[in-house]
């Protein structure tokens, strides 16, 4: 077929899209809905959303799409693919019918045991150096929430599916789960690429019944074709193939052409995060499993910045009425105001260094964000730099760890996600990684890696390293000034890395006084 072409779904935590790719990498079209609620709160904390709110929305951005592409969507569609938000949980029962609402990655909700693990476990994870983290994990875990809370829920509960799972069984009937979106709080195996056995140590932190588990394929099989049901939801023409993919930031990975040591993939989104892609097993932390790579057969050591770019957010909401006021009447995105006044600060924020961690990590569960530095002549525009540099530096850290792990050194930085729309933004990047930053044609990296897997799927790319030959193309390159590296070295080593280890006896001493004094009871 002359200019095939794969519909990408890419279901993100703020926005779905639908887009028309082609096999040069070219976005022919898009379609973004924006959510009006990405989620809701039950309790403080929780964050929750109907399985069906995701299947709407995706169903009517591709029928957008469709009434713009008719003959495209008739003639030219060859496959579709579909990545999604990772660590998104759905119970379903024996007609794959959600019996409750999604809970997604964002969620903060822990299970308090009365029972720790069985004396033998606990000896073996005390020996190991596991037994902290392995606490952390168990308490974090949606699934065992609900095995702990809703019980009567969880007998009924056929299988435990994976957001991107659900929706493909929604679109083929078929729901077996690629093995690149299994990640999150669930008994996988990075070793295997499969479920965890029931010998393995690990297994009891995530104990859940082996056959409420989907069955998992490779990413790039064949799911299935779309189903006439799907076909009237989404206006895809019946038994289009439907190929298995994988996490938005697997997809992402792939789409920035990070298929090597030599490169790292910035993902500047809700989430932050600095991956790589290898065929050997590193963990980017201590303990910490990397992730299951979009490409058979390969990992993503990965370190992450739970509210990343979120924070973009909460600086607009919370210090920047005016810029948004102002965006409105110029008819602009509030955050590019805020982006043009970045080079206007100079490196280091005038003293003012920022803590990113809003949300605790599994390796410091607690750790708070923090400011230091404040004085009488910073200004709104020197806090916004800083938290942008510091998010750079949480994840300048994570490399370093992956890079030490993986004894290898990174010479190229891809970067993707909103954040990387700014060109000061990257060329702060830049300066403070030391090393050149790349940005490719589109922004739409995971729906672009996603569809690099069904064209390689579908037969028109030999292999994976041919469609980022024919699909990648490098648009703009950020070189680092030397002078603004070496300030940014400075802080980094002689005041950065230090101040977590210094505020954590702290947060632990608020941790207890939190239990002290609940709310409502007084002191």
């Amino acid at each position: 077929m002359d200019n095939p072409l794969i519909l990408a779904f890419d279901v993100g935590t703020q926005n779905v899209r639908a887009m028309l790719i082609d096999n040069h990498g070219n976005v022919e079209d898009i379609e973004k809905i924006a959510y009006d609620n990405p989620y809701y709160s039950k309790e403080t904390g929780w964050a929750e959303q109907s399985c069906d709110y995701y299947w709407d929305n995706m169903c009517h951005a591709s029928r957008v799409l469709r009434s713009r592409n008719e003959q495209a969507y008739a003639s030219r569609l060859i496959g579709v693919t579909l990545t999604a938000i990772r660590d998104t949980i759905v119970c379903v029962d024996k007609k794959y019918e959600p019996l409750r609402d999604a809970i997604l990655w964002l969620d903060n909700r822990q299970t308090e045991y009365d029972r720790d693990f069985p004396l033998f476990l606990r000896l073996i994870y005390k020996i190991t150096g596991m037994y902290k983290t392995a606490c952390v994990q168990r308490s974090s875990s949606a699934c065992n929430w609900i095995m702990n809370h809703e019980s009567e829920l969880w007998k009924r509960t056929h299988k435990l599916m994976m957001l991107p799972g659900y929706l493909t069984c929604r679109l083929t009937g078929n729901p077996a789960d690629s093995t690149a979106n299994m990640i999150g709080h669930i008994p996988f195996d990075a070793h295997t690429f499969d479920w965890m056995k029931k010998g393995n140590i690990k297994r009891k932190v995530f104990d859940i019944p082996n056959p409420k588990l989907v069955d998992l394929v490779d990413p790039g099989s064949l799911l299935g074709g779309i189903t006439g049901e799907a076909s009237l939801d989404t206006g895809i023409p019946e038994g289009v193939p439907v190929y298995a993919t994988g996490s938005d930031k697997g997809c992402e990975t792939l789409g920035l052409s990070v298929t090597s040591m030599e490169k790292a993939s910035l993902s500047f989104g809700t989430t932050a995060t600095v991956q790589m892609t290898t065929r050997d097993y590193i963990e980017p932390q201590r303990l910490i499993p990397p992730f299951p790579a979009v490409i058979k057969g390969f990992l993503n050591p990965e370190v992450e910045i739970n509210k990343g770019y979120w924070l973009v957010n909460w600086f607009l909401n919370e210090f920047a009425e005016d810029k948004i006021e102002e965006a409105k009447e110029k008819g602009v995105d509030p955050e590019d105001l805020l982006n043009s006044q970045l080079k206007d600060v100079p490196p280091g924020s005038g003293g003012i260094i920022f803590q990113p961690y809003f949300t605790p990590g599994l390796n410091n569960p607690l750790a708070k964000g923090a400011v230091i530095g404040l004085s009488e002549n910073v200004t709104k525009a020197h806090l916004y730099r800083s938290i942008i540099e510091g998010i750079n530096f949480a994840l300048t850290e994570g490399l370093e760890n992956i890079e030490k792990n993986a004894n290898v050194k990174v010479t190229e930085l891809y970067a993707a996600g909103g954040g990387s729309k700014s060109n000061e933004i990257l060329q702060i990047t830049a300066d403070m990684f030391g090393r050149p930053v790349k940005r490719i044609q589109t922004s739409e990296a995971a729906g672009l890696g996603a569809a690099m897997i069904g064209f390689n799927a579908a037969g028109v790319f030999e292999n994976i390293d041919e469609a980022v030959e024919k699909m990648v193309h490098v648009k703009d390159t950020f070189e680092p000034d030397e002078k603004a590296h070496e300030i940014y070295e400075s802080i980094y080593s002689g005041v950065f890395v230090k101040i977590l280890g210094k505020l954590l006896p702290l947060y632990q001493k608020e941790k207890e006084l939190e239990r002290q004094f609940k709310p409502g009871e007084g002191k």
